[in-house]
């Protein structure tokens, strides 16, 4: 059963003020879902990416590149043990909880594994800095819940691990660029669907106010890729 303790030796780290002042800022209370359908996508999305890293590492030869992955899966994996101890803080079965989104982020997980390591990497790195931003920016309509889960979900990723090994990538075979630039412009789309699926896009002038959050994400999105030396 998933517990309180840490890693021995693991602290999390907040993001600095300027990386948190850089996440999408809005405004849109009224397509929120309840909390409790917002914590289950979020925590079941960090055991996600725990689950996608754990088999890179699988997969990775090199030894110091093992341990530079299992420092992001052991990150994610720690932002989804607090997420449950918070679900379950409020009187919720985090089983649950998470249970509805199961099936769809587990097909989601599928859909943007790459054929190959590197891509795979890009897809973690994509898809969390996308997702991560959105439920930040969906997070300030959730009081003092909201609050936490934005603590947890701004702490370290560990992430940039991921970011040194494309990078050496890339740099090893300029391929690489054109092929993982179109891979990235292929993840957006069921990115941004997973962001949908939870908001009530019923209420009035639904459109409208969506619409500011993704064009944003989409912003946040091309920092990442032009990072990688990668056209969004």
């Amino acid at each position: 059963m998933l517990g309180r303790a840490r890693p021995a030796g693991r602290a999390l780290r907040l993001r600095s003020r300027a990386e948190v002042e850089a996440t999408p800022k809005v405004g849109f209370e009224e397509l929120a879902p309840e909390a409790g359908v917002f914590l289950g996508q979020v925590a079941y999305l960090q055991l996600g990416y725990f689950e996608t890293l754990s088999e890179l590492i699988a997969a990775t030869p090199d030894f110091l590149r093992k341990e530079a992955i299992s420092r992001a899966a052991g990150a994610a994996l720690l932002k989804h043990r607090e997420l449950v101890l918070l679900i379950r803080e409020r009187g919720e079965d985090p089983t649950l909880t998470m249970l509805p989104f199961r099936e769809p982020l587990d097909a989601f997980r599928v859909a943007t594994r790459g054929v190959r390591p590197p891509e795979t990497m890009l897809s973690v790195h994509i898809t969390a800095g996308l997702l991560d931003d959105f439920s930040l920016a969906l997070s300030e309509g959730y009081g003092e819940t909201g609050r936490r889960v934005a603590r947890i979900l701004g702490a370290d990723t560990d992430r940039e691990a991921l970011i040194g090994i494309l990078s050496e990538t890339i740099a090893a075979d300029e391929e690489w660029a054109s092929l993982l630039a179109l891979w990235g412009r292929r993840l957006v789309g069921d990115t941004l669907l997973v962001a949908r699926s939870v908001l009530r896009e019923s209420a009035p002038a639904a459109v409208e106010r969506v619409e500011p959050v993704f064009t944003q994400l989409m912003a946040a999105h091309a920092e990442r890729m032009a990072g990688l030396g990668l056209a969004p």
